[in-house]
């Protein structure tokens, strides 16, 4: 039945996220310092969530390449990704996540200003 929350898949991301932190970080992060190191995470996680989307969008490791990414950073960020789920980003599955990559794909050779940052050469 619906909610507030909709079906709630953003809520059961959310929680596998807290549940993920809980495992790996909570234990090891001093309640003193969590206020220091919490925007760090976030940051963090923000930066492998949008590397992993577009991976996934640009078609991995060579799209990458065409929009700009350097290889070092790809491989460095494949590396952190990896650190962190445990999965290469090829491999890992989002709950509640899905891509219409023929959408995206149109849409962005309608106006590739819509998606800063992709636009093909």
């Amino acid at each position: 039945m619906e909610s507030p929350e909709g079906r709630g898949k953003a809520k059961e991301a959310w929680d596998a996220y807290v549940r993920a932190y809980n495992k790996h970080l909570a234990s090891t992060v001093n309640p003193a310092l969590e206020p220091v190191v919490r925007p760090f995470v976030m940051n963090m996680t923000a930066d492998l969530l949008g590397f992993w989307l577009i991976w996934h969008l640009e078609g991995g490791f060579d799209g990458l390449r065409r929009v700009g990414f350097s290889r070092s950073g790809i491989y460095r960020r494949v590396k952190r990704f990896r650190q962190i789920t445990g999965r290469h980003p090829d491999e890992y599955v989002m709950p509640g996540v899905t891509f219409d990559l023929a959408a995206y794909q149109n849409q962005k050779a309608e106006d590739p200003s819509v998606i800063p940052g992709l636009e093909t050469t």
